[in-house]
């Protein structure tokens, strides 16, 4: 069962546009799919978002919930960084200031 048109969120173009970015090929069957789908998820944020959550307690810590060690997260305290020279020697490829990886990405 499709939306009325007015309840869409995202447009076939919409679906066009994003598939490209992700370096995805959908057939048409797939784009009209993905459609349908992110407007169902759009549909069911929307009626999430109409609720009134005021009177609902934070969330507390999973680590609490299940009786875990009030110590089970560590500090978050700054420490100084490794040499650049120590990184870079244990680097397979490097040109002294940055990695040099081989490109994944062909377009």
């Amino acid at each position: 069962m499709s939306e009325p048109k007015d309840k869409q969120r995202v447009a076939a173009d919409d679906v066009k546009r994003v598939a490209e970015l992700a370096y995805l090929d959908l057939a048409p069957d797939e784009e009209v799919r993905m459609q349908r789908d992110l407007n169902a998820i759009l549909g069911y944020i929307a009626q999430l978002n109409e609720l009134d959550t005021s009177a609902v307690e934070p969330m507390a810590q999973v680590a609490e919930v299940l009786g875990g060690a009030p110590d089970a997260f560590r500090a978050d305290t700054p420490v100084p960084c490794l040499p650049r020279e120590r990184v870079m020697a244990s680097a397979p490829e490097t040109d002294g200031r940055f990695f040099k990886v081989p490109k994944v990405i062909e377009r």
